[in-house]
C-alpha cells in the first residue's frame, strides 16, 4: 500500500506554489499542484501583499491537492508552509489583521538603519544577533512601523501568520525568526533586551519553536473547505532558503548558491561564526533546520534581470528567455560589468537606467541589446559569487571543494557555467525545486518517515539525477576577474 502524501506550500516574493509530494522507497513525486501571483500593491502610502489573496489561493491549493490526493488513492499526513523572510503581519486581540503587511522593498526604512544604531551600536547588534544588516531586516521595519503597531497584539512573520490563520495556533518558527535581527544567536530566543532598548514592544512575539514543530489540525471551518479533514499542519524550515538547504544533499565542505530572485551564498555550519571580521564582511548566521546554521551572505540576484525583461516586455521587446540565454551563451568577451549589491537595483523605477548610471559612473558603454545586458547581469553575478565563495574560505578557514546551486535559477545552465569558471570550483546543479524538497522532508521527519535530516538527504541523493559543471580556465576569463574585481572593490568600503 503507497504511504502517505504531503502538501508544500512555497511562497516567493510574488508568486506561490502549491506541490503534493511522495517519499515512498525509490520516489521522489513533486507534484505542481497550484500555481499563483501576488505582486506587491501601493496601498495607504506603502507597497504591501495582499494577504487575503494569498490566503485564498492557498486555500485553493489545499483544495486541490485533496482531490489529487484521493485520485491517487494515497491519504494526505500533513501540510507545511514556507516563505521568505523579514516581512510580517500585525494582529489585533481579536486575531484580525490590522492591515496587509508591508512588502520589504517599500522605502520606509531608508534611514532605519542610522537612527537604530544611534541607540545601540551595529557592533552590538551583530553580536547579539550574528544577523548581516539589510535595511529591511525585521527589527528596522518594526522600528519604522507607525500607529499600527499601537493597535497590535501580536506580530507573526509570514508563513506563521499564514498557519495561524490554517490552525489558530500562534508561533513562530526558527528558521524564519532569526532573519528578523532580533533572535539571539546563543539562547536561541528573542533579545529582549535589544527590543527594550529600542522601545519595540517584545510583548507582540509568539513563542519560537523549532521546524519540524507539529502546529496543529486545520481549523474545521478551514479543513471543510479544503476538504482535508484530519489533516496536520507542521511548520517545516518556514524561511524558504533553509528549507532548500535542509534539501540539498550537501557533500562535506561544500557551499550552496540558492539561485532565485535573491542568489544566498553560504555553508552549513554547526555552530553560530561571529567575530569582527564576519561583520566586516557582512555575512549572516541564520537558522537552519535541526540545529545547524546557515553562514551565508545575500546577494542581489536573478531579480535584477527579471526587472529588465519587464521592462522589455512593456516595451514589446522579444525576450523568450530559452532564446536569450542561447544568445548569451553564443556571445564573445566580457564587455562590461556591474556590481550586483549596489543598493540602487534593490527596487528602481527603471533597472535598465539604474544599471546604464551605474556604468556611467564606473567608466564603461551600456549596450541596449537585451542579450548584450542580459550577459553582463549573468557574468557579473559569476564573478560576484565567486568572491563571496573566496571570502567565505577566509572566514571559516576551511577551502571549499564544491557548490551545490538550487533553486530556479539552477535552470540558467550559462549562469552555472559562468559561475563554475569564475571560481574554479566544480558544482551540482538541477534541484530546482529544492524548497519543496526541503520543506517535504522536515514534514517526513516529523512523520517518522526518516530519522535524521541525513537520512532524508540520502534518499534525496538516490532517488534525483544531477547536472554536473566543471571549471574552463582560460586567459579571457584571468583578465575579466581582474576587471570585475576593480568594479567591486570601488563599491565596496
Amino acid at each position: 500500500m503507497p504511504g502517505p502524501l504531503y502538501i508544500a506550500v512555497d511562497l516567493g516574493a510574488g508568486s506561490g506554489r502549491v506541490f503534493l509530494a511522495g517519499l515512498d522507497p525509490n520516489e521522489l513525486l513533486l507534484e505542481e499542484i497550484h500555481r499563483f501571483h501576488y505582486p506587491p500593491l501601493e496601498e495607504n502610502g506603502h507597497l504591501r501583499w495582499e494577504f487575503a489573496h494569498i490566503l485564498a489561493e492557498v486555500k485553493a491549493g489545499l483544495r486541490i491537492a485533496g482531490v489529487r490526493g484521493r485520485e491517487l488513492g494515497r491519504t494526505i499526513r500533513s501540510i507545511g508552509v514556507d516563505t521568505w523572510g523579514v516581512d510580517y503581519g500585525l494582529l489585533r486581540a481579536d486575531g484580525e489583521l490590522i492591515a496587509n503587511p508591508v512588502c520589504y522593498r517599500d522605502d520606509r526604512t531608508k534611514r532605519a538603519m542610522e537612527q537604530v544604531f544611534d541607540e545601540v551600536p551595529c557592533t552590538e547588534i551583530f553580536e547579539k544577533t550574528g544577523i548581516q544588516f539589510q535595511n529591511f531586516n525585521t527589527l528596522f521595519q518594526l522600528y519604522s512601523e507607525t500607529a499600527e503597531i499601537k493597535k497590535a497584539d501580536k506580530m507573526l512573520l509570514l508563513p506563521d501568520l499564514i498557519n495561524f490563520f490554517l490552525t489558530g495556533n500562534a508561533v513562530a518558527e526558527y528558521t524564519n525568526a532569526t532573519t528578523t535581527q532580533m533572535v539571539n544567536a546563543v539562547s536561541g530566543d528573542w533579545d529582549v533586551d535589544l527590543l527594550d532598548r529600542l522601545k519595540l514592544p517584545s510583548r507582540l512575539l509568539p513563542k519560537i519553536v523549532p521546524a519540524s514543530t507539529d502546529i496543529g489540525s486545520l481549523k474545521t471551518e478551514i479543513a471543510d473547505e479544503v476538504g482535508l479533514t484530519g489533516v496536520r499542519v507542521v511548520a517545516p524550515a518556514t524561511h524558504d532558503t533553509a528549507s532548500a538547504v535542509a534539501g540539498t544533499p550537501l557533500g562535506k565542505n561544500w557551499a550552496y548558491i540558492s539561485s532565485g530572485t535573491w542568489s544566498l551564498i553560504g555553508v552549513e555550519n554547526d555552530e553560530v561564526l561571529i567575530n569582527e571580521q564576519v561583520l566586516r564582511h557582512n555575512f549572516t548566521n541564520e537558522g537552519g533546520a535541526f540545529k545547524t546554521v546557515r553562514f551565508l551572505k545575500n546577494v542581489m540576484g536573478l531579480w535584477i534581470f527579471e526587472s529588465c525583461r519587464r521592462e522589455w516586455q512593456s516595451n514589446d521587446v522579444d525576450v523568450d528567455y530559452d532564446t536569450i540565454l542561447q544568445d548569451v551563451a553564443d556571445a564573445k568577451g566580457f564587455p562590461a560589468f556591474i556590481f550586483p549589491d549596489d543598493e540602487r537595483f534593490l527596487n528602481p523605477p527603471s533597472m535598465i537606467e539604474a544599471i546604464k548610471n551605474q556604468l556611467g559612473e564606473t567608466g564603461q558603454k551600456f549596450d541596449e541589446k537585451p542579450s548584450a545586458v542580459a550577459k553582463m547581469i549573468f557574468d557579473s553575478l559569476a564573478f560576484r559569487y565567486a568572491s563571496v565563495l573566496r571570502t567565505i574560505e577566509l572566514l571559516t578557514g576551511n577551502r571549499l571543494e564544491g557548490i551545490q546551486i538550487l533553486g530556479g535559477g539552477g535552470r540558467n545552465y550559462y549562469l552555472n557555467q559562468m559561475t563554475v569558471n569564475a571560481s574554479g570550483m566544480n558544482a551540482n546543479a538541477g534541484l530546482t525545486e529544492a524548497t519543496v524538497v526541503g520543506n517535504v522532508l522536515v514534514q517526513a521527519i516529523t512523520a517518522g518517515r526518516f530519522s535524521s535530516l541525513a537520512e532524508a538527504r540520502e534518499h534525496v541523493a538516490a532517488n534525483f539525477s544531477f547536472a554536473e559543471y566543471s571549471p574552463r580556465p582560460s586567459s579571457e576569463l584571468e583578465e575579466a576577474a581582474e576587471r570585475y574585481s576593480l568594479i567591486e572593490s570601488s563599491f565596496i568600503t
